[in-house]
């Protein structure tokens, strides 16, 4: 069985001890992901639609990385620190998973940063 983590180029830096992903036979687990630039800055600090669009880029590149498409996404975890930003995080949202969208949730949540909007962490079935 396949195990061990996926790291895709030019990841953003961890904020903790974790990987961007671990994949364990066909299943694949995105961590947690918040718009973090590769300098380690906030990406688009009080923008909760850009900062989606950077967190699930960054997941769909962790998902390419194991040979997968965001179509192989199961589930998602998806966590906003302000519930008026949950109209915006949707419309992009769906643009990514315009057609049979994965089951989720979506809790309002204290994130690592203040200045955190959103993060997303996905399971993925890959194959």
């Amino acid at each position: 069985m396949k195990k061990g983590p996926v790291v895709p180029a030019n990841s953003s830096p961890p904020l903790a001890p974790y990987s961007p992903g671990f994949i364990a036979g066909n299943v694949l687990y995105v961590g947690g992901t918040l718009p973090i630039a590769i300098d380690g800055s906030t990406v688009a600090p009080g923008d909760v639609r850009t900062q989606t669009r950077f967190v699930l880029d960054a997941i769909e590149s962790v998902i390419r990385e194991a040979g997968g498409t965001m179509k192989d996404i199961v589930f998602n975890q998806i966590f906003i620190s302000d519930l008026a930003d949950y109209a915006a995080m949707n419309e992009v949202y769906k643009v990514y998973f315009p057609e049979n969208p994965p089951a989720r949730y979506c809790i309002r949540a204290d994130l690592v940063k203040p200045e955190f909007l959103v993060e997303i962490a996905s399971t993925v079935h890959l194959g």
